[in-house]
């Protein structure tokens, strides 16, 4: 295929990056696929048609549905909140079209195995939105690891701290209602983590975990309560987790830890981890996300410690493409990345990675990890 022409459903914060994406691609990566960006959906008319016109779609609609019907669109882009992603994704399976849907897949582990159902019975493509995964210098990472260079794996320790809750006073919004978004910061950064787990450790085969919603109750956005009769904004509970911590077991050994938390303050975006293995060690921080601290344990003693990695060479992943080494990348480039992936994948009749498969498994995680902590136990992730 030379065009891939796309549909996106959802048009805020991940309907910017993508179609940020979609736009850069043919610049930087001119032998893959070029996108098409056909039409972006949005239930508020005026703020889609906004958008439409701002990031460079075609034209817009109200009803993802109409995307189904137009046989100018090969591939559905879903970033829209997580309760919709099933209906949206097992119709567009049935039409035929490819698929591409932000993490986590679908509220619950049994939704997201019936969407992996689908679109492997459709013979579509499909893609899971895990787009840290195509951070040059985790690809580095990876690459040490598995050409052996930090030897035997025994451990494996991530957090992803945000503290854009840590107002009480901040509105109930959809990522902290249950029915919409499924969990708290447990699904919306821990599933980041234990996708980036499976994608340098391995898989994992038992976990135990704790959580706490440390607001209780938020004051309801203006748009769906207004304001009580006493002059204050009503309040409303918080059904999802503000921190889940959470150990496990890897497969191949290893012991792991993982921290997802939005209410660390001082925070912003600090999506890290160390890996300790018996020839060396890595350390990542997305907040300095060019570098790879890197500790080999046969250097000499009198100068052994953690070096700075700047991944921006040709001879990283993906950089080639861009600056002259040194002029470091952006958050946006994951998308590019990982959009390139996709449009390779669908290129070259091939499934892209990570895929449903890839989100199935980390809701897999999520799930026994919140079973453990209903149960105050260790459980086994083939339980669920």
């Amino acid at each position: 295929m030379k065009q891939v022409r796309i549909g996106m459903v959802g048009y805020k914060f991940m309907g910017k990056a993508h179609s940020h994406a979609y736009r850069d691609v043919p610049m930087f990566f001119p032998k893959v696929p070029k996108p098409v960006m056909k039409t972006i959906c949005g239930r508020d008319a005026e703020a889609v048609a906004q958008a439409a016109e701002q990031f460079g779609w075609e034209s817009c609609t109200t009803d993802w549905r109409d995307l189904l019907q137009r046989e100018d669109i090969d591939l559905v882009d879903i970033n829209a909140p997580s309760h919709v992603h099933k209906e949206i994704v097992l119709a567009a399976a049935s039409a035929g079209k490819h698929v591409f849907c932000e993490k986590p897949l679908a509220l619950t582990l049994a939704e997201s195995r019936e969407m992996l159902r689908a679109v492997e019975a459709a013979g579509v493509k499909h893609m899971v939105g895990f787009n840290y995964r195509f951070v040059p210098a985790i690809r580095l990472a990876k690459k040490l690891i598995d050409e052996g260079r930090l030897g035997q794996i025994y451990h494996f320790r991530a957090w992803f701290m945000q503290d854009w809750l840590i107002d009480p006073e901040f509105p109930l919004v959809w990522r902290l209602r249950k029915e919409v978004a499924g969990s708290g910061a447990h699904g919306d950064l821990g599933a980041h983590l234990i996708d980036l787990a499976h994608y340098l450790i391995g898989d994992m085969t038992e976990v135990v975990g704790m959580n706490e919603t440390f607001v209780k109750e938020r004051p309801q956005p203006e748009s769906a309560a207004g304001a009580a009769a006493n002059g204050q904004q009503a309040r409303g509970p918080v059904t999802v987790d503000d921190a889940t911590l959470f150990l496990a077991r890897f497969a191949g050994g290893a012991l792991g830890s993982f921290e997802a938390t939005r209410i660390a303050g001082g925070c912003r975006c600090r999506n890290a981890f160390e890996i300790n293995g018996s020839e060396g060690s890595v350390k990542f921080d997305f907040e300095r996300m060019n570098e790879l601290q890197v500790f080999f344990a046969n250097d000499p003693d009198d100068v052994q410690g953690f070096r700075r990695v700047l991944a921006t060479d040709p001879s990283h992943a993906y950089a080639e493409a861009w600056w002259p080494p040194g002029h470091t990348l952006g958050y946006e480039h994951t998308l590019i990345h990982e959009t390139v992936e996709l449009l390779q994948a669908i290129g070259e009749d091939r499934q892209p990675v990570p895929n449903f498969r890839d989100g199935v498994k980390s809701q897999q995680v999520l799930e026994a990890v919140d079973l453990s902590i209903a149960e105050r136990r260790w459980v086994s992730i083939q339980e669920v």
